[in-house]
């Protein structure tokens, strides 16, 4: 696996992957802000690694997944290297038959084994997840 960046300009680069695709990242200010800033990324880059697996699993087990949505959230101690202390995933599935425990196994398995993101983070991060069902 390979990803070349480039600067742009001050605070703004782009990211290329081995196809071509682009990514652009920034460090602007929030007003200013026209791209993820690489903490965002990760950010990310747990929650749609685990929602990869947990949308696999929960078609393996037939059941209906009408939407799936998620929202992280982490928090960044105030001194440097400002890395995240705490980062928690709740995931969203809407479907008329899965049940609430299952899902809920689910995204434990998602998260915490499957998930080569957030397996490659440090372990002094506190990662939590949740789950709610949505009946259409």
């Amino acid at each position: 696996m390979k990803v070349s960046l480039k600067y742009v300009a001050d605070e703004e680069y782009q990211a290329e992957n081995e196809s071509g695709n682009i990514l652009n990242i920034d460090m602007l200010a929030k007003d200013d802000k026209k791209a993820f800033s690489p903490t965002q990324l990760l950010l990310a880059g747990i929650t749609s690694c685990a929602a990869v697996d947990l949308v696999s699993m929960i078609k393996k087990r037939r059941k209906t997944l009408v939407d799936l949505t998620s929202e992280v959230t982490g928090k960044r101690r105030e001194e440097q290297p400002r890395r995240f202390t705490d980062i928690h995933v709740h995931y969203k599935v809407v479907s008329p038959d899965a049940q609430l425990e299952e899902v809920e196994k689910l995204v434990d398995l998602a998260v915490e084994k499957y998930c080569s993101v957030a397996a490659s983070i440090s372990s002094e991060i506190n990662l939590t997840h949740s789950v709610e069902i949505v009946r259409p």
